[in-house]
């Protein structure tokens, strides 16, 4: 568990999971502060790193941080998933990358600093299991897969990198499951009964996950219910 009385982050605090992660996060009573960042709500642009570092600065300020939850993520953005090569578009694709692979990893260029060096903290990032290379089965919804699986490579780097000075860090993709937001709204029709979750389902599963996890299992994907997805 994190140090209690420390400041938590949450990257994109109004959307469906980010508000549910910074609600469960200031209901738990572990952190003094609890930072909901987003476009809407605060300025932090993920396609603006001149936004991310002045939020950075502006939390600097306060407590130390002992969590950092990139809670963002595009799916269609008024584009229908790839269902085959032959629908490729470079500006569905670099939409994608931008959001879910550039975005945060220029989040953790600004954040991951305001991390301890000693003690645990956590750099956690909403991931996909559709970003998995080697659970890719059926092919298909390309920019999606291909930019979470670059995300999932920036933070094995991360992981990497941060380990030879932060110990006790964790980094970590999270795949929340299909959760009842914008997002997924196209996709619930198909989803079995008792596997759509609200967000604050999936906030206390996420939060539940992260709180199991240990610097020997920094770097990797784990799903909602805490098993560990393939590379």
């Amino acid at each position: 568990m994190m140090d209690e009385m420390r400041a938590a982050v949450v990257i994109g605090a109004s959307g469906g999971i980010g508000a549910a992660i910074a609600d469960g996060l200031q209901a738990s009573g572990r952190f003094d502060t609890v930072h909901r960042l987003s476009r809407s709500g605060t300025g932090l642009d993920l396609e603006d790193e001149a936004s991310i570092a002045k939020a950075a600065e502006q939390v600097a300020r306060g407590p130390s941080v002992g969590l950092v939850f990139v809670a963002t993520g595009v799916l269609h953005s008024g584009e229908t998933p790839e269902r085959s090569y032959r629908a490729l578009n470079a500006e569905h694709m670099l939409r994608d990358y931008q959001i879910n692979a550039v975005g945060p990893a220029l989040v953790a260029k600004h954040f991951a600093p305001l991390l301890p060096r000693q003690g645990r903290s956590v750099f956690a990032a909403l991931s996909a299991r559709v970003g998995s290379i080697g659970d890719n089965r059926l092919g298909g919804w390309h920019s999606y897969r291909a930019s979470k699986a670059a995300l999932n490579m920036t933070l094995r780097n991360l992981a990497i990198e941060l380990g030879r000075t932060h110990r006790d860090l964790v980094v970590a993709g999270l795949h929340p499951g299909t959760v009842a937001t914008d997002l997924s709204a196209p996709f619930q029709s198909g989803v079995a009964e008792g596997k759509l979750f609200t967000p604050a389902q999936s906030a206390r599963h996420l939060l539940s996950v992260i709180d199991g996890l240990t610097p020997a299992d920094s770097g990797g994907v784990f799903a909602w219910d805490g098993a560990r997805i393939a590379d």
